[in-house]
């Protein structure tokens, strides 16, 4: 009987094999796709023929704390996954620490005699004195743009009851429990980042400051109504909302030399990931992902398939005079 059997799969053409093989690889990336969208989180599959597939995971940073996501559905997919990307990782030396601390007042207040009206135009300065009239005092004036943005999301917008979504830390604990390869897609060195915080003027981070009173104005729902448009795949809603453009334009995304950097880094690593074959799963931001001529914008462009949720924000309806 072995005999004959090896006699029989002898006679059979490799080519019926390789399709097979072929056969069951699609199937399998088909059943991950499925399990991995029960998670309720944004996400897209990228195609082309010939070439390997990927998962792309929508992710956000922050929730409230009773804001639940079928995260369990994440982790199974990942487990099944060939290997996995991850945002880039901050590399900090002993010495950056110090740099930083020795620095603080450079980064946490204006220069010496000058006040927030000396940085925005006299609109925004009405805006931010309407959204800080209940303070008790008005050192808030000297703070620093970006700190007083901080402060703003932490106790006007929702953030100082919020806590991590957790997508990221989801999927890389199901990787470390299967031993699925995993990467993160660069390394951002700490004296770089010391670096841009103290260099940079104050009006560095005027649009962040704006960004952030306008997630103030919207109130402590502000990253409430974010999250929940996240988990309803509503994308264009959440990247018009005040919390992510604010994530968008503060430190270090709205960096000059930073930001360009971190966007280059997630066009490269998944453009060489779709050559390498089976399933490539990564974690990204999802404004990095969905903005425009961002990286679905630019697969597409480039004759991928990308199948999931419509990210790009509807065009106003035109009425022409009859």
């Amino acid at each position: 009987m072995a005999l004959a059997a090896l006699l029989i799969a002898s006679a059979v053409p490799s080519s019926t094999f390789a399709a097979r093989g072929q056969s069951e690889a699609a199937t399998r990336v088909d059943e991950v796709v499925v399990t991995a969208r029960r998670a309720g989180a944004p996400m897209w599959t990228v195609r082309r023929d010939g070439e390997g597939v990927m998962i792309l995971v929508g992710a956000i940073e922050e929730a409230p704390r009773d804001f639940e996501w079928r995260a369990q559905a994440l982790e199974d997919a990942a487990a099944r996954a060939d290997r996995i990307l991850f945002p880039q990782r901050g590399r900090a030396s002993p010495a950056d620490v110090l740099r930083l601390m020795w620095r603080i007042r450079t980064i946490g207040w204006l220069p010496e005699g000058t006040t927030t009206a000396d940085y925005l135009a006299p609109e925004d300065q009405a805006r931010l004195e309407a959204v800080m009239a209940d303070e008790k005092t008005d050192q808030w004036r000297r703070y620093s743009l970006l700190m007083l943005a901080i402060d703003l999301f932490k106790d006007k917008a929702g953030e100082k009851d919020a806590r991590p979504v957790g997508a990221d830390e989801a999927v890389r604990r199901a990787a470390r429990k299967a031993r699925v390869p995993i990467r993160s897609i660069g390394v951002v060195r700490g004296a770089d980042l010391v670096e841009s915080l103290i260099s940079a003027p104050p009006e560095t981070h005027r649009e962040c400051l704006r960004a952030a009173l306008s997630a103030a104005e919207l109130g402590p729902d502000a990253v409430r109504l974010r999250a929940e448009a996240w988990r309803g795949l509503r994308v264009a809603e959440v990247l018009a909302s005040p919390v992510d453009q604010a994530a968008d334009r503060c430190w270090p995304w709205g960096d000059p030399q930073i930001g360009p950097q971190l966007r280059t880094e997630w066009t490269d690593a998944i453009a060489e990931a779709l050559t390498q074959p089976g399933l490539t799963m990564a974690v990204a931001p999802l404004r990095r992902l969905a903005e425009p001529g961002g990286v679905l914008d630019t697969l597409e462009a480039q004759g991928f398939e990308v199948d999931g949720p419509e990210w790009r924000a509807a065009s106003p309806v035109t009425h022409e005079a009859g």
